[in-house]
């Protein structure tokens, strides 16, 4: 795809401008968001996503149209599993509900600045020694067998690298001072809480971004498709964590369809380049198919972890009384 400096200029306007809107208009306050705010802010990203998609297809063609879909379905898989992290952090340092809004939408705007540089690093390294693309897929099916042979995600990060270096050599409040990053206290400028959780919350995204990138460029090598499907599915992060935050630990199987997705990627991203070195008639896996491997795995995982739900979880359900129980319940106690 032939892109002008105009096309990088204009779509990053757009991103701002939405940007703008987001948290200068909808959210200038810190609040808590709820199921339906995360709900429309989901539909709003998503569709935009898909409108944007709509309008390669028509000055593009169907080609490159399909690989931004590949590209966005895949980083949109990929950060779900961003989500459990994020679940994992806030509940360590105990952020409030409120605040944890202003620390996604900071973090993700170091995530797209960070994303763009590495994106655009990795596309010229491409275009200069095209061998690399193999090197990429290694990573990703020594990810997928790492992320196949994790098992939960420990919950203590007293020994996570940004937390003690701040503990050791930066002042930190005893405790969160608002939606404040730092205070002025006692004449000394100190950090707080919630600056510390921003900080491990960019460098987890970072973490993933080494993996989610080389991913896309096994989709596409396009440096424009590769960045408009990372943004667009990282605008759409806050919202669906919101949405998401309270049931994605029901999610078991998606770790294992991930690693899957990874493992084929990253396959073709070998197979591919070793056919081009080798063989007069390389060997080249249409986008509609690995669409369609994508679509077909991420979804089945999902469908898995809804009928066969985790043994602990439908045993925590089945336990779980009732609103007529718990009022019954209360009746008694009143009654004696």
């Amino acid at each position: 795809m032939a892109t002008s400096p105009w096309f990088w200029i204009l779509f990053n306007l757009f991103v701002i401008a939405m940007l703008v809107i987001d948290l200068g208009i909808f959210n200038r306050k810190a609040h808590r968001i709820g199921v339906k705010e995360a709900t429309i802010w989901s539909i709003v990203w998503i569709s935009l996503a898909l409108l944007f998609n709509m309008g390669l297809y028509f000055f593009e063609g169907p080609e490159i149209a399909m690989q931004f879909l590949g590209g966005y379905l895949l980083e949109k898989s990929l950060s779900v599993d961003n989500i459990f992290v994020f679940v994992m952090i806030f509940t360590y340092f105990s952020t409030p509900a409120e605040y944890q809004h202003r620390v996604l939408y900071w973090g993700i705007l170091t995530a797209l600045v960070l994303r763009g540089a590495m994106i655009l690093t990795g596309a010229a390294l491409i275009s200069r020694f095209d061998f690399l693309i193999a090197g990429f897929g290694v990573l990703l099916i020594v990810t997928a067998i790492r992320m196949f042979r994790s098992g939960e995600e420990s919950g203590d990060l007293s020994n996570n690298l940004v937390v003690r270096l701040v503990q050791r050599f930066l002042p930190v409040t005893d405790d969160y001072r608002g939606a404040h990053f730092t205070v002025i206290e006692q004449g000394k400028r100190m950090i707080t809480p919630l600056l510390v959780v921003l900080l491990v919350v960019e460098t987890s995204d970072v973490i993933f971004a080494v993996d989610s990138i080389p991913a896309v460029f096994g989709i596409t090598t396009d440096p424009f498709i590769v960045y408009t499907s990372n943004v667009f599915a990282i605008l759409g992060l806050r919202s669906l964590y919101f949405l998401l935050a309270g049931v994605v630990d029901k999610f078991h199987y998606l770790k294992l369809g991930l690693s899957l997705v990874l493992s084929f990627v990253g396959a073709k991203m070998v197979v591919e380049t070793i056919s081009d070195y080798t063989m007069p008639h390389p060997l080249h896996v249409p986008i509609q198919w690995s669409l369609l491997v994508i679509a077909v795995v991420l979804g089945a995982s999902v469908a898995a972890s809804i009928i066969f739900p985790r043994r602990e979880l439908a045993l925590a359900e089945a336990t779980e009384p009732t609103a007529e129980e718990l009022h019954r319940s209360v009746k008694e106690l009143v009654g004696r």
